[in-house]
């Protein structure tokens, strides 16, 4: 698998952790109710969680071989966005962690994760990033 292909399937799984955290925050569960219903909720959590600390390694190694076929041009702009990357990665996990953490995870809590800027700082990263990951017309790719 290529880096580009394993940084996609990280950022796939990143966005589709968040798409599920908004419906299950718009859900209202709370109390017992979110220790009976929330296993899918704490799935999605765990999936981001084994995918976030190696998120900026994986835009590394995008870089390097972009690098290496001369694909890019000034590879300095790109690690000080990575920089910000394993940042942003690093404390939205550290959210993240907190939230599993819970013997019950409620739409509340959910919700306020969702609204957290870690996690939204985060989440426009990788949505820049797969906008780079995007084939262009004149792409050998495309």
């Amino acid at each position: 698998m290529s880096a580009a292909d394993e940084l996609k399937a990280r950022i796939d799984t990143i966005e589709e952790s968040y798409e599920f955290f908004l419906a299950y925050a718009a859900q209202g569960v709370s109390g017992d109710q979110a220790s009976k219903s929330a296993g899918q909720a704490r799935e999605f959590l765990q999936r981001s969680e084994a995918v976030l600390p190696d998120l900026a390694d994986g835009f590394v190694k995008l870089v390097e071989e972009a690098q290496a076929s001369q694909k890019i041009d000034q590879p300095d702009r790109y690690h000080a966005f990575i920089d910000v990357l394993r940042r942003d990665a690093s404390d939205a996990l550290a959210a993240i962690r907190l939230v599993i953490a819970q013997p019950a995870i409620s739409s509340q809590m959910i919700d306020n994760l969702n609204a957290m800027i870690h996690l939204r700082a985060l989440l426009t990263d990788v949505f820049l990033i797969d906008e780079i990951l995007r084939p262009r017309p004149g792409d050998a790719a495309s």
